[in-house]
């Protein structure tokens, strides 16, 4: 079993906010492999959907705990799935890098995001993969809060749409097992 992770904040007031993109590439994901409708599962406080690609089952996470929280539903579901580091995979925003820029790695540090920060702490581990996306360089005269849960333009959209298609194609790789590669990708126009 693989478990493939979006980040961001549950509710509608964070929908179509930089920090939610992770939750738009999942939700890419999930329709692109015919996944059925997320459910609430209790036990991990995460909408969860689960689908079969390349033969092997692919649980998909989107956690509800709130962004600096994330690593509660993904250290429950490894524990309870018996599902190793290597078999996870995250997809998250990035203020660290341009928008529209997708990099893949298969293991490295948490960076400076706070969900990542917790899903290494609580898994113990940085030997899983992360895709991270994009969202630009927060203005000077803004908090790093109040761009990331700032709304994107619809200009941006677009530019986040196609970096989220990346995303996919390099999760749904990974999924099927080609080789490993690392990936640095800016599609702005």
């Amino acid at each position: 079993m693989k478990l493939v992770v979006g980040l961001g904040n549950p509710g509608n007031e964070y929908k179509d906010t930089y920090h939610n993109v992770g939750f738009i590439a999942l939700d890419r994901l999930a329709s692109r492999l015919v996944a059925p409708d997320f459910a609430f599962d209790k036990k991990s406080d995460s909408l969860l959907s689960d689908v079969v690609v390349c033969g092997e089952k692919v649980l998909l996470c989107k956690p509800q705990t709130f962004m600096n929280l994330s690593g509660d539903a993904v250290s429950r579901l490894s524990r309870y799935y018996k599902i190793a580091p290597r078999d996870i995979l995250v997809m998250y925003d990035d203020i660290d890098i341009a928008i529209g820029t997708v990099r893949a790695r298969e293991s490295g540090s948490a960076g400076t995001h706070n969900g990542m920060r917790d899903i290494v702490g609580k898994l113990g581990s940085t030997d899983f993969a992360r895709v991270r996306i994009g969202i630009g360089f927060r203005p000077s005269f803004m908090s790093l809060a109040e761009y990331v849960l700032s709304r994107f333009t619809s200009v941006e959209r677009s530019v986040l749409e196609d970096a989220c298609a990346v995303a996919c194609d390099y999760a749904q790789d990974r999924l099927c097992g080609k080789p490993w590669q690392e990936l640095t990708v800016n599609v702005k126009k």
